[in-house]
């Protein structure tokens, strides 16, 4: 997975208090969209769905160009959008285009990269486009590390890549788009958590993101060998199934970034043990199916983009009713119900943005 969407207003939406359940005459507004515009990924992590399934072909698990410009058409109030999944954004031959299309309608607009593909010429291309963010992933600070948990990457160019963005934003003299080193904290990098807020800082990124684990995968009791391999993977690096460990990591990293110059978001231990549910709409951490919406690159509509898997949850295909239908149909209405309970879906019980620990 390259990522959930980690830009400054996505992470405002994620902790804010959503709006209250809706009544017909006061539906929730969609103010942003994620939508994988490409299924099919160059690499096979070890977090990601992605490694434990068949490879999708790249030439057709791709979300059309024309379909994209029909969504954004149905939600005029959108004020972002992420075009990420889990595969690789830079695998779609108009990702150019879409990132064009957002920023002449005025929406902001980014991805999350592997990093591999970001060529001199695609890097100006999109700023030419009017891209707003680009986040790159990095989850270690050395090659052997790095390219055992992106495999497939090379970590040697995946930080030139990175540095050539840099330096061509400079270039043109422009504050966007905002750039972004991601992490996601395991047991495998945890120990170079430091190295690798140092090498951020000399790069010279505007901000890293350090996240946990997406989910742990308990909903999926069942015997699919993806779903099997994804979940013994996540139990096996989760760094928050040992609390000693993390704590004085994290300490040291932030007066790193601190003396560095660095701003650094960092992993937060919450008070939401795993299943519990918010006592009430103010306390709880997740507004997605009152904001947003994610799409996969086949149309299928999902309430975030934490799921990972479109055989979970589904509230709605876009390639069989309007966007708008969708947002306001009962499946919608049924989930956010649900989710104001005390017996939320059982996807967001292992979600690590709804127990707070993302």
């Amino acid at each position: 997975m390259t990522g959930r969407d980690t830009s400054p207003a996505a992470t405002v939406a994620v902790t804010a208090s959503p709006a209250p359940a809706e009544s017909s005459a006061a539906l929730p507004v969609l103010r942003h969209l994620q939508v994988e515009v490409a299924g099919a990924c160059n690499l096979r992590c070890r977090m990601c769905l992605v490694r434990y399934r068949p490879a999708l072909d790249r030439r057709t698990a791709l979300f059309s160009l024309d379909r994209f410009v029909a969504l954004l058409d149905e939600a005029p109030e959108l004020e972002r959008v992420t075009l990420q999944g889990l595969g690789e954004p830079l695998l779609h031959p108009d990702l150019t285009a879409m990132v064009a299309t957002c920023a002449a309608r005025g929406i902001r607009v980014g991805f999350n990269t592997n990093g591999t593909l970001l060529t001199a010429r695609r890097i100006d291309a999109l700023l030419g486009a009017g891209l707003d963010w680009l986040h790159v992933s990095v989850d270690g600070a050395n090659a052997r590390t790095f390219e055992s948990i992106r495999d497939g990457a090379r970590f040697d160019r995946v930080i030139r890549n990175l540095r050539r963005v840099v330096r061509a934003r400079a270039a043109r003299n422009a504050k966007r788009p905002a750039v972004q080193l991601n992490t996601v904290l395991m047991r495998a990098n945890l120990p170079e958590l430091v190295d690798l807020v140092r090498l951020a800082a000399e790069v010279g990124v505007d901000r890293m993101w350090v996240q946990a684990l997406s989910h742990d995968f308990g909903d999926t009791t069942g015997d699919d060998e993806a779903y099997v391999a994804i979940r013994n993977h996540s139990a096996a690096q989760a760094v928050w199934s040992d609390r000693g460990l993390v704590p004085p990591a994290l300490d040291e990293a932030r007066r790193v970034a601190s003396d560095l110059g660095l701003d650094l978001r960092l992993p937060e231990r919450g008070p939401e043990p795993h299943g519990a549910a918010p006592l009430s709409t103010d306390d709880l951490p997740c507004d997605w199916p009152w904001t947003g919406a994610y799409i996969t690159h086949r149309g299928l509509v999902q309430p975030c983009c934490m799921v990972m898997g479109d055989d979970r949850v589904v509230l709605g295909d876009v390639t069989t009713m309007s966007l708008s239908e969708i947002w306001r149909d009962e499946p919608y209405r049924r989930f956010r119900a649900s989710l104001l309970t005390p017996c939320p879906p059982s996807v967001c019980q292992g979600c690590s943005s709804y127990r707070r620990v993302f």
